[in-house]
């Protein structure tokens, strides 16, 4: 939640406050602070969880809650509706349509049973007026549009729910377009892919070109008549993966007015010996754990991450990436997105208690408080707004 900080009225016989040092938390405090992909939703179905408690990364794998939220360093992001690729068959298509509502419904029972904490936000106009009243703020978005099958009518149903960002793909092709980490099908986008660019402008809905190829993100931002965002991505001239995006579409994306939100996944190649391999897999499927089953999880992965970490990254490696991103595509263009709870993180910015590390980076970097601002949550909400504007009413 934003706070409207006068930082020198901490501290006695203060005349002048631009002179004074300011911490790193409290800076960060004093921002409004947005992430693009969270994917703690997975956590919410689990039994004898709750997202209003508070948990480390010594007794659960989960990085955001609501705790860590309220104390300054996350003031709310995009929840994610996450499904993963299946085949591509009515079958198919039925299971992930009712498994990404039934997400959809998860995310909304959180909600509700926390009210007084976080609300949900379907506009950029919500996101500040929950901001101003001392609330979290909890937008929702899709990754992977796989449930929608070939019924383009379903992407009204989920934004009647409030969705307000989605991507076409995911780790492997799908109806709608070649992923970053597939053999091309579609040579970017499929016949259908392109209608799906269609309707998400006349929704209003906010393109999310993270994991597409890269035809297929050259034809997203040709096609889309509002600008992009990456929610999770990293740079390739930091990190040469297929899941990156090189300078020429990071430059691209931001002439057309769209924003790169830089990840903390991907910087290295990911670290998935068979055994971590096989945990990792059943990390979606955590809400179907007992509470013993999921503490004999969490403790073998805490166990596996400290010999065999998913990232060989540090945080000097991270800041390189920002930075170049800022480089590259300028203050106006870029944003965050960690991928919290859905692979992100490493040691030394291992969850979202971290964040401040950045903001304090930035400032020592000399970026202002203004390019602090518009990097953390402005470029965001100026999308959000870009897109709902050319909504068809």
């Amino acid at each position: 939640m934003r706070k409207s900080l006068l930082i020198c009225l901490l501290l006695s016989g203060c005349a002048s406050p631009q002179t004074l040092p300011v911490a790193p938390e409290a800076l960060h405090s004093s921002f409004l602070v947005l992430d693009t992909h969270l994917d703690v939703p997975v956590h919410f179905s689990r039994q004898g969880w709750s997202f209003a408690d508070a948990h480390t990364l010594e007794n659960d794998i989960v990085q955001v809650d609501i705790p860590r939220m309220a104390a300054g360093n996350l003031d709310g992001g995009f929840f994610s509706i996450y499904t993963a690729q299946g085949p591509l068959t009515d079958k198919g298509y039925a299971e992930a349509r009712d498994f990404a509502l039934g997400r959809s419904d998860e995310i909304d029972a959180m909600l509700s049973q926390n009210a007084d904490k976080i609300l949900p936000a379907r506009t950029a106009a919500d996101a500040r007026r929950i901001d101003a009243a001392g609330k979290l703020i909890a937008f929702k978005s899709m990754e992977n549009s796989y449930p929608l099958g070939k019924d383009l009518g379903l992407l009204q149903e989920f934004y009647k729910r409030g969705v307000r960002m989605a991507g076409p793909v995911h780790s492997s092709n799908n109806q709608f377009a070649d992923s970053s980490g597939d053999t091309p099908k579609w040579n970017g986008l499929s016949p259908l892919g392109r209608e799906w660019v269609k309707e998400m402008n006349r929704l209003g809905m906010v393109i999310d070109g993270s994991h597409a190829s890269d035809t297929a993100f050259d034809q997203l931002v040709a096609l889309s008549k509002t600008p992009l965002i990456l929610s999770h991505t990293s740079p390739k001239a930091v990190s040469d993966l297929p899941r990156n995006l090189d300078d020429a579409r990071i430059r691209k994306l931001a002439e057309s007015g769209g924003a790169i939100c830089v990840s903390t996944i991907f910087l290295a190649p990911m670290n998935l010996p068979p055994e971590k391999a096989e945990l990792f897999g059943k990390l979606d499927y955590i809400g179907e754990m007992t509470p013993s089953e999921q503490a004999e999880f969490i403790k073998a992965w805490n166990a596996l991450e400290k010999s065999e970490p998913l990232w060989a990254v540090d945080f000097e490696k991270y800041m390189a990436a920002v930075l170049h991103v800022i480089k590259v595509a300028g203050v106006d263009h870029t944003c965050f997105g960690g991928d919290w709870d859905g692979g992100g993180g490493f040691k030394g910015f291992a969850d979202i208690n971290a964040l401040p590390k950045v903001t304090a980076r930035l400032k020592q970097a000399g970026y202002s408080d203004t390019d602090i601002e518009k990097m953390w949550s402005g470029n965001i909400l100026r999308i959000v707004d870009a897109a709902d504007a050319a909504r068809e009413k």
